[in-house]
C-alpha cells in the first residue's frame, strides 16, 4: 500500500483528518531543520532496525536530535546486537524507501513483522510529524489517530527508555 491514494482511504475507513504539508523531497531530519517550517507538533527520527540475526525487526521513534546508543538499547531489551536495516529490509517490511519511513509505513507490514518503539519520552506529546509513504509530504497527525492506525494494522506501541 505504498500509494497516498490507499493510505487516504485508509483514513476515510478510519474517520482520521490531518493537516497534510507539501515541502520538497526530505531525506534526513537534518535537511527538514534547513528548511525551516514552522509547523505545530512534534518532529520525529524513524530509525529502522535489524536484530544480529536479522530475525526480527523493530521501528524506532525518536526525536530528531536525540543520540540513540543502539549497544544499550539491545540490551535493555534483551537482544542480540541490533543494527541498521538495509534498503532492502526496509522496502520488503515497511514498503517505503530511504527517508520516507514513518509510523505510518506499518499499514504496509502484513505480516506484522515489525516491532513499533517509541520513546517514552516522545510519546507524551500529542501531535506527531508522519510522511504518508514519500518523503515530499509530512502529515500532522494526533496521538489518538495514530492508536487507530496501529489497531487498524494490528501493531502497539512499545514505550522504550533512551
Amino acid at each position: 500500500m505504498t500509494d497516498i491514494a490507499l493510505l487516504e482511504n485508509v483514513f476515510s475507513k478510519l474517520n482520521i483528518h490531518c493537516e497534510k504539508i507539501s515541502h520538497p523531497e526530505l531525506h534526513t531530519a537534518i535537511e527538514a531543520d534547513r528548511l525551516l517550517l514552522e509547523r505545530p507538533g512534534t518532529r520525529l527520527k524513524n530509525l529502522f532496525l535489524r536484530d544480529n540475526y536479522g530475525k526480527r525487526h523493530f521501528l524506532l521513534i525518536t526525536s530528531p536530535n536525540k543520540q540513540v546508543d543502539l549497544k544499550a538499547l539491545s540490551k535493555s531489551q534483551g537482544l542480540s546486537r541490533l543494527g541498521f536495516a538495509s534498503n532492502e529490509r526496509l522496502a520488503k517490511y515497511l514498503g517505503v524507501k530511504p527517508g520516507c519511513v514513518s509510523m505510518l509505513a506499518l499499514l504496509n507490514d502484513k505480516d506484522n513483522a515489525v516491532q513499533l518503539w517509541v520513546d517514552s519520552q516522545l510519546w507524551q506529546a500529542d501531535l506527531f510529524h508522519c510522511h504518508p509513504f514519500e518523503n515530499t509530504q509530512t502529515w500532522l497527525m494526533q496521538k489518538s489517530d495514530l492508536l487507530k492506525v496501529f489497531e487498524y494494522s494490528n501493531h502497539s506501541v512499545e514505550l522504550v527508555n533512551l
